[in-house]
């Protein structure tokens, strides 16, 4: 195997212990050590890597946002009115979260526990993404309604208005996921765009699986 194949692999190794570690015992007490064990490799590689703990946080938060720029750009290119789109980014966010340690690391970083880190709030993040697709591919009419052609529509009146429940949708059922996985299951996020005002065949709230009863481990 090249050397720099090697290397890449073993940064993309102590990326992804960092995360987990940080999950199982949160930044300030994860130990470089541990890191390193949980990787598979020695203490002396991981400062090749990286020159401290702080250094290594910033790489799993630089990771983590790689990550969700890639979903966001996936929601881009969709021609589908904001609702829809929105919709399909949800379902492929919250899967790519449960899947994804970094990713679901790098999203928990906060600047008390990182220091140095400065991550622009997802609520604004999202609320500007949602905004702009409004603007350029409409809302879809009332929230919720069947897939229909793109472009604007009437109800394009109240964009903004549209994009902050969408947002609003989107960052609670992510923080709601992070104690109990099912609000991240497709099934649930589907279910509850089915129950937006305008949707027609809105289907029964007992229709959506229930979240558990005690936390996703």
């Amino acid at each position: 195997m090249p050397t720099q194949h090697r290397a890449i692999q073993s940064r993309q190794a102590l990326i992804r212990s960092a995360a987990e570690t940080f999950l199982e015992k949160g930044v300030p007490a994860a130990g470089m050590v541990e890191i390193s064990r949980r990787a598979r490799l020695s203490k002396g590689a991981l400062y090749f890597h990286f020159t401290s703990k702080d250094d290594l946080t910033l790489a799993v938060r630089d990771a983590a946002l790689a990550t969700l720029q890639e979903i966001e750009d996936g929601f881009l290119r969709s021609p589908k009115p904001l609702s829809f789109a929105v919709r399909d980014f949800a379902a492929e966010l919250f899967g790519r979260v449960q899947s994804d340690a970094v990713l679901r690391a790098g999203l928990r970083l906060r600047p008390e526990t990182a220091p140095g880190l400065e991550i622009h709030p997802l609520e604004q993040r999202w609320y500007a993404l949602f905004l702009d697709k409004a603007v350029t591919c409409g809302t879809g009419g009332p929230v919720g309604t069947a897939d229909g052609p793109a472009g604007p529509r009437h109800s394009d009146a109240e964009p903004r208005r549209t994009a902050q429940l969408l947002t609003s949708m989107v960052v609670g059922l992510l923080h709601l996921g992070a104690a109990d996985r099912t609000w991240w299951d497709q099934e649930a996020v589907t279910g509850l765009w089915a129950l937006l005002p305008g949707a027609p065949g809105r289907v029964a709230a007992g229709c959506i699986p229930a979240p558990a009863q005690a936390a996703a481990g």
